[in-house]
């Protein structure tokens, strides 16, 4: 099944060089575009949301080492290792699951709906879409990479959202109640 959804759309790559010259451009710098995005969120975050952006760090930094740790044990390859395709950028042989790419900008896009602002969230998670789309178009990944880079990226904001709500619910138990006064 991931391969033959890989076929569906890698099989449209290569025929139209200007299409394929946009899909090569998403899938190469769509990433830094998507960073400098969330930047907007996250700096109006640090004047009165901090905690918010720590959350928003702690998924990035959770996300990669669970996508790492992933890649470290999958052996799945890139497409282009073991089939015939339509490759448009260059890209090293290695693992192939999850994408590294996907993992960032979902994790990015998720954090930032979750705990700074879902208007801003749903546009970063569309551009995460379509970077995800345009690495399988471009042959370096398969669908099922760009799914797992989703799927941890929500896990790890699960993960922190859950730790963030036990931690406070913690340190108010240790904070000393006082009595009303009157």
């Amino acid at each position: 099944m991931n391969y033959h959804l890989f076929q569906l759309i890698n099989a449209a790559a290569g025929v139209s060089d200007p299409v394929d010259d946009i899909f090569e451009w998403l899938a190469v710098w769509l990433i830094y575009v998507l960073g400098v995005l969330a930047a907007v969120p996250v700096l109006r975050g640090l004047r009165r949301e901090r905690l918010a952006v720590i959350r928003v760090a702690a998924v990035l930094a959770l996300a990669f080492a669970v996508g790492q740790g992933a890649a470290a044990i999958s052996t799945e390859v890139r497409p282009f290792q073991t089939h015939p395709v339509h490759q448009l950028i260059p890209h090293a042989a290695g693992p192939s699951l999850p994408s590294d790419h996907a993992t960032a900008a979902f994790a990015v896009a998720f954090a930032v709906g979750a705990f700074l602002s879902r208007r801003w969230g749903v546009g970063l998670a569309v551009l995460a879409v379509l970077l995800g789309f345009a690495r399988v178009w471009t042959g370096v990944h398969y669908p099922a990479d760009i799914l797992a880079g989703a799927v941890i990226a929500g896990a790890a904001v699960g993960a922190v959202g859950v730790g963030g709500w036990a931690y406070e619910r913690w340190a108010n138990r240790r904070r000393p109640h006082t009595a009303p006064s009157r």
